[in-house]
Formats: C-alpha cells, structure tokens, sequence
C-alpha cells in the first residue's frame, strides 16, 4: 500500500521547508575578490557531499558539495554560511583553506543538526568538469539545494546513477552507494544559532588568529 497522494505531499513539502530555512545570504563578490581568494589544495581531486541532517527528527535539512580541482570551493546552493574570508558568486564558495573547510563543516554541526561527510577521489578531468558546472550554474532558488546538486553531480562520469531528487538524504543514500566514498559524521553540541558559530569565526578573522 502506498503513502498516498497527501501523504506524498506532505513529504515533499518537510524537505522543501527544510531547505528553505537555508537562504541566499548577500550578493555576489566581485571577480576580483574570487580571483584573489582562489586557493588550490594539495590533496587529489575530490568531491564531498556534505548532508545536514535533523538530529530530532532525522530528516535532511540541506545539501551542498566541496570539490577539489585546480582549486578548492564549495557549492553550497541556497546556503547561509558566509564569511568574508571565503567570496561568494552564484552560490560558490571561493578559498577554502583548511581552516575554512573545517570552519564550514563545525557551522552546521550543532545540538539540532549533524552532517553526513562523504568523499570519492575522482579523475583531474572529472574534477574541472564539476567545477565548470557549479560555477556555471548560478545562484539556487531557496528549497533546490537537493535536486540541483544531484542534477549537476548526475552529469559526472561515474555519478549518472545517483537519483535526480528533492531529498537531500536519498541523495546521500545513493552517493554511499558509489564505489571507493568514504563516509564520517561530524556532531557538535553548539548552540542551534549558527549564526553565533559565523560571528565568532569572524571575530577571530578580524583579530588575525
């Protein structure tokens, strides 16, 4: 017996307001600032999905993607983590450090939420290939981080088999179905505000620690 026509929509309307807690915040840098900001780690090529996920009710709230290629950003459409230090155009994340990338994750992560991390190397190729696509993408409506990374990364050699879909954990579910992903969950008990969490991070910046 299936959930129905309400019961299916009632459930596609929790992810949607899931998500749409998410919103674009500010406007896009300039080219100049991402240019400058452009930061090129030295680990292989890589792709994380990161998914965060309700603690209480066990629902994903939101989806974005690190990719590691000639240089390293997160595509975090939708999102609400910015930071002065990490320029923002269409929805990209430019120079993510270590430092940044640890900050990004620990943001989420709070007593309401915890992210899902998944990683898979991936070829050189496929890695410009991904970066090409999120930059070219532009600026997501609230409620689409899901379905438009799923869309972008199902355009990947190797990726096609992933779901084209709302939900950001059945993204994740067949994201662990990917051959060579390596998997950890990050949990914290900071406060829900994550706005506390990008304050302090700043303050830190400003104050060159």
């Amino acid at each position: 017996m299936g959930i129905g026509r309400f019961g299916l929509l009632g459930a596609v309307m929790l992810v949607l307001a899931s998500c749409a807690e998410v919103s674009t915040v500010g406007g896009d840098s300039s080219p100049e600032a991402v240019a400058a900001a452009a930061y090129r780690h030295p680990g292989p090529p890589a792709i994380t999905l990161y998914t965060m996920i309700n603690n209480r009710s066990g629902s994903g709230a939101h989806t974005s993607i690190m990719i590691n290629g000639s240089q390293r950003v997160i595509f975090d459409p939708a999102g609400s983590v910015r930071l002065s230090a990490m320029p923002e155009r269409g929805d990209v994340l430019y120079g993510v450090t270590p430092q940044v990338a640890d900050f990004y994750e620990r943001a989420h992560a709070r007593e309401t939420y915890h992210v899902r991390i998944q990683r898979i190397e991936v070829s050189a190729a496929v890695a410009e290939q991904a970066l090409r696509l999120v930059m070219a993408n532009g600026t997501v409506a609230s409620a689409r981080c899901a379905v438009t990374t799923s869309g972008i990364l199902r355009q990947l050699p190797g990726f096609e088999s992933l779901p084209q879909t709302w939900f950001p954990n059945q993204l994740a579910d067949g994201f662990a179905t990917l051959p060579g992903v390596k998997e950890r969950r990050l949990y914290e008990e900071d406060a829900d505000d994550k706005a506390v969490a990008i304050a302090a991070y700043q303050q830190q910046l400003a104050a060159g620690q």
